[in-house]
């Protein structure tokens, strides 16, 4: 089994002292974010073939890395670096540090580890297409070398996302708006040129039907990757865990609306409010991430 750490989070940045001591411990609970289940995932050598992490920060996990090197297991790292301006991006750090924690990595572990991921594409009055085409070129030459691959999706708009949008628009002063499929076609080319320029390759995630030339589906969960770092074949089920995606099958560890980040275009938060007060309450030595109330799980009495 793959495990995911986390899309619906960032372990590394907020939860990398809560993820060492469940690997420890060889298991973490999670609750089941459709039908409330509560699930005991094992963590251990015998069922784990690998982790992928997921971060706006590896700072702070870049000795947990190690750490989990050490025990045997094999990983990959895929951290986001946008360069967005703040209004977009509230609290993640600066493209340049990002960009460090990639090579840092690189050079710890090999090429086969760190994913550059720029996404997801917004398109606002301050980042036209002419922004994203400067700033994907200049940090696409700074990991040169590094990285082998970066992973570009156009931001879904779904309900909450596009009432965190406006309610940021309104409040920074700037437009936005969800570009027809040519629109971003174009953009796809122009990036996968620049980043065959620097001797990686372009994948989608997610959006086939915007599968332009030099432009690959993406396997955000890559068994074959994971192989290549752990030198051996990975036994995981190349089978998608939604529609449209190619990525193997994995089992996400993270909980939803834990994020503090407070990145407005975000899926897996509902409100950054809720997002901190829930990192706030957090326990690194809890089973869960974030631990439900005690009424929140099956069979647990209501009050009235």
């Amino acid at each position: 089994m793959i495990i995911s750490a986390s899309y619906k989070t960032d372990i590394p940045a907020f939860y990398g002292d809560w993820f060492m001591n469940r690997l420890k411990a060889g298991y973490c609970r999670m609750v089941n974010p459709y039908g409330r289940q509560v699930l005991t995932v094992p963590l251990d050598h015998d069922t784990v073939d690998g982790f992928v992490f997921w971060t706006r920060n590896l700072g702070p996990f870049l000795g947990h890395l190690r750490e989990v090197g050490r025990l045997g297991y094999a990983f990959v790292v895929h951290e986001t670096v946008t360069g967005y301006p703040r209004a977009l991006d509230y609290a993640t750090i600066d493209a340049v540090r990002a960009v460090g924690h990639l090579r840092a990595t690189a050079r710890a572990f090999g090429a086969r580890v760190p994913v550059w991921r720029y996404d997801p594409i917004v398109f606002t009055s301050l980042t036209p297409p002419a922004w994203h085409r400067a700033t994907f070129a200049r940090l696409a030459a700074s990991l040169a070398g590094h990285v082998d691959e970066v992973v570009v999706s156009f931001a879904h708009v779904y309900r909450k996302t596009e009432r965190n949008m406006a309610a940021a628009a309104r409040a920074f002063r700037f437009d936005w708006r969800d570009p027809d499929a040519d629109e971003k076609r174009a953009l796809l080319a122009d990036l996968a040129a620049r980043a065959d320029d620097a001797g990686m390759a372009l994948t989608l995630c997610g959006q086939p039907e915007l599968l332009v030339d030099g432009v690959t589906e993406a396997r955000c969960i890559d068994g074959g990757r994971l192989g290549d770092v752990a030198g051996a074949a990975i036994a995981g089920v190349r089978k998608s865990h939604r529609d449209r995606c190619a990525c193997w099958a994995s089992r996400d560890i993270g909980e939803y609306d834990t994020c503090p980040h407070g990145c407005v275009y975000c899926y897996a938060v509902l409100n950054r409010t809720l997002a901190k007060r829930r990192h706030r309450g957090h326990s690194p030595v809890s089973e869960f991430l974030f631990t439900p109330p005690a009424g929140d799980r099956p069979g647990a009495k209501r009050p009235r």
